[in-house]
C-alpha cells in the first residue's frame, strides 16, 4: 500500500479502523474511531502510570493508555488521564510524549512530563513525569 494523490494532487494515506457508536437510548449519542493501521502499518499504544508531585499536602495517582500511533516509524503519542480523587478534588494530565526510545531487547518506550490542570480548595497544580511501558499492539 502506498500513498496516493487525490484529484487535487493531495497525498492520501490509507487508514484502516472501525467506529463504535454509543447505544441509541443515550441522550449524548457519540462515536469513537479506533484506527488499526496507518499507511499499511499496524498502530500501537503504551500504558503509562505514576504519582504526581507532593504539593499543598497531597499527591495524586494516574494511569492510562496513550493514543495510537503507527509502528516502525518515528512517532510520538498523545496522552490524557484523570488523576485520583485526593483531598477533595482531581486533576487532568494531558500532553504529547517524547520520541520513541529503543529498548535493547526490542520494542520502545517514551518519556512524558508536564503539569496538571489547576484545581483544589487552594488552587494548585502538580508536576508529573515518567516513562511509558513498552508498546502494545492496538488490535
Amino acid at each position: 500500500m502506498g500513498k496516493r494523490k487525490d484529484r487535487k494532487g493531495v497525498k492520501r494515506i490509507p487508514v484502516k479502523g472501525f467506529v463504535v457508536s454509543s447505544p441509541d437510548g443515550e441522550s449524548n449519542h457519540s462515536h469513537k474511531l479506533y484506527i488499526t493501521s496507518w499507511d499499511g502499518r499496524p498502530v500501537h499504544v503504551h500504558p503509562f502510570a505514576g504519582t504526581t508531585s507532593f504539593d499543598v499536602g497531597h499527591d495524586h495517582q494516574y494511569a492510562g493508555m496513550t493514543e495510537p500511533a503507527p509502528s516502525g516509524v518515528p512517532h510520538v503519542h498523545a496522552y490524557y488521564a484523570h488523576t485520583s480523587f485526593d483531598d477533595g478534588h482531581s486533576h487532568i494530565i494531558k500532553g504529547t510524549t517524547g520520541p520513541a526510545i529503543d529498548l535493547p531487547g526490542g520494542g520502545h518506550v517514551h518519556h512524558f512530563e508536564g503539569y496538571t490542570t489547576v484545581n483544589g480548595r487552594t488552587p494548585h497544580t502538580h508536576m508529573y513525569r515518567g516513562t511509558t511501558g513498552s508498546e502494545d499492539s492496538f488490535l
